[in-house]
Protein backbone atom coordinates (compact mmCIF):
# COMPACT_ATOMS: atom_id res chain seq x y z
CA UNK A 1 0.00 0.00 0.00
CA UNK A 2 1.31 3.84 -1.16
CA UNK A 3 1.58 5.87 1.66
CA UNK A 4 0.05 9.19 1.86
CA UNK A 5 1.51 12.28 0.89
CA UNK A 6 0.83 13.69 4.65
CA UNK A 7 2.82 10.27 5.58
CA UNK A 8 6.04 11.04 3.84
CA UNK A 9 8.35 14.20 3.68
CA UNK A 10 9.94 13.04 0.69
CA UNK A 11 8.93 10.14 -1.88
CA UNK A 12 10.94 7.81 -0.15
CA UNK A 13 11.81 9.29 3.19
CA UNK A 14 8.51 8.69 5.81
CA UNK A 15 8.00 10.48 9.06
CA UNK A 16 7.85 7.29 10.66
CA UNK A 17 11.38 6.33 9.71
CA UNK A 18 12.83 9.77 10.46
CA UNK A 19 11.31 9.81 14.01
CA UNK A 20 11.58 6.17 14.97
CA UNK A 21 13.64 5.10 18.24
CA UNK A 22 14.17 1.77 19.66
CA UNK A 23 15.47 3.39 22.57
CA UNK A 24 12.32 5.95 23.21
CA UNK A 25 10.04 3.13 22.67
CA UNK A 26 12.14 0.89 25.14
CA UNK A 27 12.29 4.13 28.12
CA UNK A 28 8.34 4.99 26.79
CA UNK A 29 10.05 8.40 25.45
CA UNK A 30 7.81 10.40 23.73
CA UNK A 31 9.22 11.38 20.26
CA UNK A 32 7.22 13.60 17.93
CA UNK A 33 8.58 17.18 15.87
CA UNK A 34 6.73 19.93 16.30
CA UNK A 35 5.72 21.66 12.93
CA UNK A 36 9.00 24.01 12.46
CA UNK A 37 11.14 20.22 12.78
CA UNK A 38 8.81 18.50 10.37
CA UNK A 39 9.87 21.30 7.68
CA UNK A 40 13.04 20.50 8.77
CA UNK A 41 13.05 17.01 8.21
CA UNK A 42 11.79 17.40 4.97
CA UNK A 43 14.04 19.38 3.78
CA UNK A 44 16.74 17.21 4.55
CA UNK A 45 15.29 14.32 3.13
CA UNK A 46 15.00 16.64 0.01
CA UNK A 47 18.07 18.16 -0.23
CA UNK A 48 20.14 15.82 1.24
CA UNK A 49 18.67 11.74 1.58
CA UNK A 50 16.62 11.96 -2.20
CA UNK A 51 19.59 12.61 -3.97
CA UNK A 52 21.70 9.65 -1.64
CA UNK A 53 19.39 7.65 -2.70
CA UNK A 54 18.65 7.83 -5.86
CA UNK A 55 22.44 7.46 -6.68
CA UNK A 56 22.99 4.22 -4.68
CA UNK A 57 19.43 2.58 -4.13
CA UNK A 58 17.96 2.22 -0.72
CA UNK A 59 19.60 4.05 2.37
CA UNK A 60 18.87 2.84 6.33
CA UNK A 61 18.77 6.00 8.85
CA UNK A 62 19.42 4.78 11.67
CA UNK A 63 18.52 8.13 13.48
CA UNK A 64 16.93 11.20 12.57
CA UNK A 65 14.62 13.44 14.94
CA UNK A 66 15.54 12.92 18.39
CA UNK A 67 13.20 14.97 21.12
CA UNK A 68 15.25 16.48 24.09
CA UNK A 69 14.11 13.70 26.33
CA UNK A 70 15.71 11.08 23.73
CA UNK A 71 18.29 12.78 23.06
CA UNK A 72 19.40 12.69 26.93
CA UNK A 73 18.72 9.43 27.29
CA UNK A 74 21.28 8.21 24.38
CA UNK A 75 23.80 10.75 25.49
CA UNK A 76 23.63 13.14 22.68
CA UNK A 77 25.28 16.71 22.61
CA UNK A 78 22.73 19.59 24.13
CA UNK A 79 22.71 21.28 21.15
CA UNK A 80 22.15 18.17 18.67
CA UNK A 81 20.64 19.00 15.44
CA UNK A 82 18.14 15.66 15.53
CA UNK A 83 16.77 17.85 17.86
CA UNK A 84 15.89 20.27 15.27
CA UNK A 85 15.28 18.01 12.79
CA UNK A 86 18.31 19.10 10.66
CA UNK A 87 20.20 15.88 10.85
CA UNK A 88 19.92 12.33 10.32
CA UNK A 89 22.28 8.73 10.82
CA UNK A 90 22.81 6.70 7.92
CA UNK A 91 23.70 3.07 8.35
CA UNK A 92 26.92 2.64 6.80
CA UNK A 93 27.81 -1.52 5.89
CA UNK A 94 30.91 -1.70 5.17
CA UNK A 95 33.63 0.78 4.83
CA UNK A 96 34.37 1.09 0.84
CA UNK A 97 29.99 1.85 0.80
CA UNK A 98 30.27 4.71 3.73
CA UNK A 99 33.23 6.12 1.84
CA UNK A 100 31.25 6.29 -1.88
CA UNK A 101 28.39 7.98 0.46
CA UNK A 102 30.77 10.09 2.40
CA UNK A 103 32.51 11.31 -1.09
CA UNK A 104 29.23 12.16 -2.92
CA UNK A 105 27.48 14.37 -0.53
CA UNK A 106 30.90 15.78 0.29
CA UNK A 107 31.66 16.55 -3.30
CA UNK A 108 28.18 16.93 -4.64
CA UNK A 109 25.34 17.91 -2.51
CA UNK A 110 24.67 21.12 -0.02
CA UNK A 111 25.01 20.06 3.53
CA UNK A 112 25.70 21.56 7.05
CA UNK A 113 27.93 18.48 8.75
CA UNK A 114 28.74 15.70 7.14
CA UNK A 115 30.89 13.12 9.88
CA UNK A 116 32.01 9.36 8.89
CA UNK A 117 32.06 8.38 12.20
CA UNK A 118 33.50 4.98 13.67
CA UNK A 119 33.44 3.58 17.30
CA UNK A 120 36.69 1.32 17.69
CA UNK A 121 34.95 -0.50 20.24
CA UNK A 122 32.53 -2.47 18.43
CA UNK A 123 33.80 -1.38 14.73
CA UNK A 124 30.04 0.26 14.06
CA UNK A 125 30.28 2.92 11.57
CA UNK A 126 27.48 5.87 10.65
CA UNK A 127 27.21 8.82 8.61
CA UNK A 128 26.02 11.84 10.29
CA UNK A 129 24.65 14.59 7.89
CA UNK A 130 22.79 17.51 8.30
CA UNK A 131 21.32 20.41 6.04
CA UNK A 132 19.89 23.83 7.22
CA UNK A 133 17.69 25.50 5.76
CA UNK A 134 17.47 29.16 4.50
CA UNK A 135 17.93 31.77 5.90
CA UNK A 136 20.95 29.62 7.62
CA UNK A 137 23.71 28.91 6.27
CA UNK A 138 25.45 25.39 5.03
CA UNK A 139 28.94 25.50 6.32
CA UNK A 140 29.60 22.22 3.97
CA UNK A 141 31.98 21.06 7.12
CA UNK A 142 33.37 17.31 6.74
CA UNK A 143 35.55 15.08 8.22
CA UNK A 144 36.17 11.57 10.08
CA UNK A 145 35.72 11.01 13.15
CA UNK A 146 36.91 8.44 15.99
CA UNK A 147 35.30 7.91 19.09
Amino acid sequence: MRKTTEEMYSPHFSKQEMQRSGMAIRLGIENQPGREEEENLRQLCLNVLEPLRMRFGRIIITSGYRSNALNKAIGGTFNSQHMRGEAADIHIPNEAIGRRYYLFIKHTLVFDQLLFEHRMRNGCMWLHVSFRQPPHHNRGEAMEMTI
